[in-house]
C-alpha cells in the first residue's frame, strides 16, 4: 500500500522531477509534487512524495529527515489528512 510523505524545507528552485529523483534512492516513488502558489507559481518550499510501499516510505523518512538537500534541511514525515478550514472571504 502506498504511503504519502510530507517533505518540508525544500529549496525554492526544486522541481517535481528533482524531488522524485532524490527520493528514488529510498525506493520506488509513485508520485512527487512540489506545492506552488496559485498566483505567483513559485514554490511554497514543501511538497509531497508517495512511495509505492510502506517499507520504502519508512526508509525515506530515516534517510532524508533532517538531512541537507540543496543547502536546506529537510523535514520528512508521514503526511496528515488536510484539515477542514473555514472558507476564505475575499473582500
Amino acid at each position: 500500500m502506498a504511503k504519502k510523505l510530507y517533505v518540508g524545507g525544500l529549496p525554492w528552485k526544486t522541481t517535481d522531477d528533482e524531488l522524485r529523483a532524490h527520493f528514488e534512492a529510498a525506493g520506488e516513488v509513485a508520485s512527487a509534487s512540489v506545492i506552488v502558489d496559485r498566483v505567483t507559481q513559485r514554490s511554497k518550499g514543501f511538497g509531497f512524495i508517495e512511495m509505492v510501499n510502506d517499507a520504502d516510505a519508512d526508509k525515506a523518512i530515516s534517510m532524508f529527515h533532517d538531512q541537507d538537500f540543496g543547502g536546506r534541511r529537510l523535514t520528512v514525515n508521514v503526511a496528515r489528512p488536510k484539515e477542514d478550514r473555514p472558507a476564505r472571504r475575499d473582500w
